[in-house]
């Protein structure tokens, strides 16, 4: 190793100046990088395969599984396959087994925008409208950068389609997304003040590059990519009809009952539809030391953190997460479609990759890929973050006349949760949810300690524009501001002004409200009904995730003239009442 090093040091000094004091000095601290550096040593196989037999024990003939593979210091160490392709004919999964390994599949398609912008082709700078231009004009550029980085602001694909009554079994191909997406009318935020998760972003970036080389993203992958590191059993699916050898098929159990089919009939590519092995994965992640395909520019451009407008950071490179596990980076990414389940984690600095995948979507397989790192990476020096000093807290007494202005109701539209501040036997109370509440101690005249709960919570009191306000912190994370705000009580006659039906525009799609048994129902023809219950007035939860947090919206008289519904990918969405 250190002969190789040395190798790879000379090369990158000019040999006409190789024997220079300052050349040398380079040298020499390379060659100190190195002697730094830290090393593992897998175990041999005969006790490295036992023990990955018993981290994937629970899967079995009868079950579906998962499939692994471990490369080391440039080459494939172990693979191995556990449980059945398919439970209908009893075919087990085996190392070539293929698997649609969901959003692993965004890592291509970024390396595919790199490489064509490499080549003089287009830029990570430029306005995705200069080759999409039914994307609508938001007011705000949105690059290819936002796109790769999850910056963008555009709603998510899947979140969207869910609400318009889509669900993940249907055919879904590319044609349908861009018409979504020309469809829309606003942003969650305007591009590049957040980092929000986007299946958008990758899905106009596949169609970007399709439209730049003149070839289908299907082809142009299979040329750049797949052809040139032999994964021979790899490609982007964009026909969900096409018969492809050695499949596994997809499976979920609902709280242990039998294993059922989950269907997928993606033909969207881009964000997802990757099929592939263990085995092309593991030459996939080799490439990221041992060029075949690519650059190193752009292995240092995927994998460098993105930053914010406001130049701060969030983990996520281009199609790529970097993390700090064990004491060295680990550069990752996951992937979960229907009952498929995969995760790619590399350990440049140790030349370790692991790659996992599933067809149980019971599989954890961020977990199960921890579990194998933890045991290949037991011999590292253990590393622990710098806990900051922990404040003493000095509790104290507090008439019951100074804590009465803090008692109320109070909410946070973004968390969607509502607290309940009273007094008891003179003890203010932080009510959650029913059987979920605490007394809170005083450590001064406005901020309390959270009693009796697993986390370290502090709530604070302020004023704030006139009203009061409650500030909660958890473990020392962001602060979460709170607003007080009054209950109402509806008659017969306030429930039913909510009743009508409601079209999205942006969607083509329609909900009717009704208040029915007491209980106020969203239904729609495809997606069936949904219980809302009242958070505040006008303000309500819906028991379906897609169809998370709805706003009422009423005009000046009180009629109410339509709602805004978030569910964490997509934020105030239009309906308007008809």
């Amino acid at each position: 190793m250190l002969n190789n090093f040395i190798k790879e040091a000379c090369s990158i000094i000019h040999p006409k100046v190789l024997g220079t004091r300052l050349n040398l000095v380079y040298l020499i601290f390379l060659l100190s990088l190195t002697a730094r550096a830290q090393t593992i040593t897998l175990p041999d196989r005969s006790m490295l395969s036992p023990h990955i037999d018993s981290v994937f024990r629970k899967y079995k003939a009868n079950t579906p599984g998962v499939v692994i593979s471990i490369i080391h210091n440039g080459k494939i160490q172990l693979m191995k396959a556990y449980g059945s392709a398919n439970l209908e004919y009893d075919i087990l999964n085996t190392t070539y087994t293929k698997f649609h390994v969901a959003s692993i599949s965004k890592q291509f398609t970024a390396f595919s925008v790199l490489l064509l912008q490499e080549s003089g082709r287009l830029s990570l700078e430029d306005d995705i409208r200069k080759y999409i231009p039914e994307v609508p004009d938001f007011g705000h550029t949105i690059t290819l950068r936002h796109l790769a980085s999850h910056t963008s602001g555009l709603r998510d694909q899947w979140n969207l389609l869910l609400l318009a009554g889509v669900g993940q079994g249907d055919i879904i191909n590319t044609e349908h997304i861009l018409t979504l997406i020309s469809e829309q009318k606003e942003l969650n935020f305007e591009p590049g003040e957040e980092y929000l998760y986007c299946n958008t972003g990758y899905t106009l970036l596949a169609e970007v590059v399709s439209r730049v080389s003149g070839q289908t993203f299907a082809e142009f992958t299979q040329e750049h990519i797949f052809s040139p590191l032999k994964m021979t059993n790899t490609s982007f699916v964009d026909d969900h009809e096409k018969i492809i050898k050695n499949k596994a098929y997809s499976y979920y159990s609902a709280n242990g009952t039998a294993y059922r089919k989950r269907v997928l009939n993606y033909e969207n590519v881009g964000p997802t539809n990757l099929l592939t092995t263990v085995e092309d994965l593991s030459l996939w992640m080799l490439n990221f030391k041992n060029l075949t395909v690519g650059s190193h520019n752009i292995i240092e451009q995927m994998t460098t953190e993105a930053r914010l407008n406001n130049g701060k950071t969030f983990g996520g490179g281009l199609g790529l997460f970097m993390n700090s596990n064990y004491g060295i980076t680990e550069i990752e990414h996951g992937g979960a479609d229907a009952g498929f389940r995969a995760h790619l984690s590399i350990y440049p600095s140790v030349d370790l990759g692991i790659a996992i995948v599933s067809n149980a979507a019971e599989s954890d397989t961020r977990m199960l890929a921890s579990e194998v790192a933890d045991y290949l990476l037991k011999d590292l020096p253990k590393t622990s973050p710098i806990q900051p000093e922990k404040k003493q807290l000095n509790y104290i007494n507090l008439e019951s006349r100074l804590m009465e202005p803090f008692v109320g109701y109070y909410w946070t539209k973004e968390h969607a949760y509502t607290r309940h501040i009273y007094l008891k036997n003179d003890t203010l109370m932080h009510f959650r949810t029913e059987n979920n509440e605490s007394p809170l101690a005083p450590i001064s005249k406005n901020e309390f300690k959270v009693m009796n709960v697993p986390v370290d919570a502090l709530v604070r009191f302020e004023e704030r524009n006139g009203e009061t306000v409650l500030i909660e912190t958890v473990n020392d994370g962001e602060p979460i501001v709170l607003t007080k705000f009054s209950p109402v009580q509806y008659t017969e006659a306030d429930w039913e002004k909510y009743e009508g039906e409601y079209y999205s525009g942006e969607l083509k799609t329609v909900y009717a409200i009704q208040w029915v048994g007491n209980k106020l129902i969203a239904k729609h023809i495809r997606m069936g009904n949904i219980e809302l219950r009242m958070v505040k007035h006008n303000f309500f939860l819906g028991n379906r995730g897609f169809f998370g947090n709805v706003e009422f919206l009423r005009d000046n008289r009180e009629n109410v003239i339509g709602f805004r519904v978030s569910n964490g990918r997509v934020r105030d969405l239009l309906f308007a009442k008809n």
